[in-house]
């Protein structure tokens, strides 16, 4: 009798607790998530939603637009093209082949264009990161908490970083803990600047750490890696201003200065 009321019980148990989690989560829509969450993962093989996301369009419509003004151009051009070899050449598979190669081409300089973007914005990010640690930690220094030190920076300075912030601070607002609105700042900003940055910045916060040592630290480093980044784009045009002085300023020199020497020893041949 006791192991039949152990067995009922071992039964009542997982199926009462299956109930209470089936009432809070519902299957259908769960399943529903998880499908939706897939299908984007398949679809993103070339990384267009995470290269949108971190520009700031993270929504589905973002991702929507861009795909259609993508297709839109291409379809464009190959009608174009299509048309204009048909009218010219008169060729079908020629033109075929044509507008196939014009609607490949637009479809890469388009996704070129955008991978563009983001890099320029991550140098952007990385331009302006020396002044807003020396900012950041120049209020927490007077005694600003870091959520109040990000919002007045995000309120008062203009640029990407301040828009991080301000989507740092709506996050909090919304309920999220800061730790995490930080983290999400890290992996939305693809620099490793800005994501040692932010693990820094974290652990000091859930550690109780000196903020102001950590962030003086990180603006001291924040300024040399700005300084070496201007150092290498100074050595890149320093070698693309040889260019023209070697294949261009130099030839000429060496024609005039062996022009007369020539002239002389025509004028002596004849």
């Amino acid at each position: 009798m006791i192991m039949t009321f152990a067995i009922t019980a071992l039964l009542i148990v997982p199926a009462a607790i299956l109930i209470l989690v089936g009432d809070q989560v519902d299957p259908l829509s769960e399943a529903k998530r998880i499908s939706r969450k897939t299908a984007r993962a398949s679809d993103d093989r070339t990384q267009l939603r995470i290269r949108l996301e971190e520009l700031g369009k993270a929504s589905d419509k973002d991702y929507e637009e861009f795909r259609i003004r993508q297709y839109g151009y291409c379809a464009g051009a190959a009608a174009i093209t299509l048309a204009f070899l048909l009218a010219l050449s008169g060729l079908f598979i020629l033109a075929v082949i044509g507008s196939a190669t014009a609607s490949a081409t637009i479809y890469l300089l388009i996704d070129r264009q955008l991978t563009q973007d983001v890099k320029k914005r991550r140098e952007l990010i990385e331009a302006e990161f020396p002044a807003v640690v020396e900012m950041l930690t120049l209020a927490i220094a007077a005694g600003e908490t870091p959520m109040s030190a990000m919002l007045r920076i995000a309120n008062s300075a203009d640029g990407a970083i301040s828009r991080e912030f301000q989507i740092v601070v709506a996050g909090v607002r919304s309920g999220a803990p800061l730790h995490e609105s930080l983290d999400a700042m890290g992996r939305r900003v693809k620099s490793v600047m800005i994501r040692r940055f932010v693990d820094a910045l974290v652990t000091a916060t859930l550690r109780g750490a000196p903020l102001v040592e950590v962030l003086s630290r990180h603006a001291v480093e924040a300024r040399g890696n700005q300084r070496n980044r201007v150092m290498g784009a100074a050595g890149k045009a320093e070698i693309s201003m040889m260019i023209p002085v070697v294949f261009l300023i130099l030839p000429i020199s060496i024609l005039f200065a062996l022009w007369p020497s020539l002239a002389n020893l025509n004028l002596f041949a004849s």
